[in-house]
């Protein structure tokens, strides 16, 4: 079943991919402490593939630690994502590789399935929650990233024209 789902109109195309690309780390989603890319290649149609690992600290409430036996709350996201420049579409599947089945796609939908414990109705609505309250984490963190990039190209062209300006003050001001 489909537990959130969201859609939110961002800047101009090329920023919020660029934006996407660079999400992580952010103050916004603290929990996000790792990403690897483990693989990205231009197909013959001109797109970008990129595959890439995140790794992230999500947090239980200790009853449910308990409950379920889990101590460690490390889990592992599988990021896949298909940049076609041509058409202006960008495409981002996440799925999480460990523990909780759950596949989410830029709209922000997520599935939740608990299985073997009597609880599991309370935890998905516990993580249905966890996940909205993250999705509007996601966006304000696309917002960030977005003014670091316009803060760099505005950098860019005041040295490009000679004037001096405070590397990354503005990144800095937004902490």
């Amino acid at each position: 079943f489909v537990v959130y789902v969201s859609d939110h109109i961002y800047h101009p195309w090329e920023t919020v991919t660029k934006a996407a690309m660079q999400k992580y780390p952010n103050p916004m989603n603290p929990g996000v402490f790792g990403v690897d890319v483990l693989d990205r290649s231009v197909d013959t149609e001109g797109r970008l593939h990129s595959t890439r690992l995140l790794s992230t600290e999500w947090g239980l409430p200790s009853m449910a630690k308990s409950i379920i036996g889990v101590t460690r709350t490390c889990t592992y996201v599988q990021e896949h994502s298909v940049v076609d420049p041509k058409e202006k579409s960008f495409e981002l599947k996440s799925t999480n590789v460990s523990s909780v089945d759950r596949e989410t796609v830029l709209t922000q939908e997520a599935l939740i399935s608990v299985k073997g414990i009597s609880l599991s109705s309370y935890l998905e609505g516990l993580m249905a929650k966890t996940i909205s309250v993250n999705a509007g984490k996601g966006r304000e963190a696309m917002e960030w990233v977005i003014r670091r990039l316009n803060t760099e190209i505005e950098e860019l062209a005041a040295t490009a024209r000679g004037t001096i300006r405070a590397p990354m003050a503005a990144a800095v001001a937004d902490k």
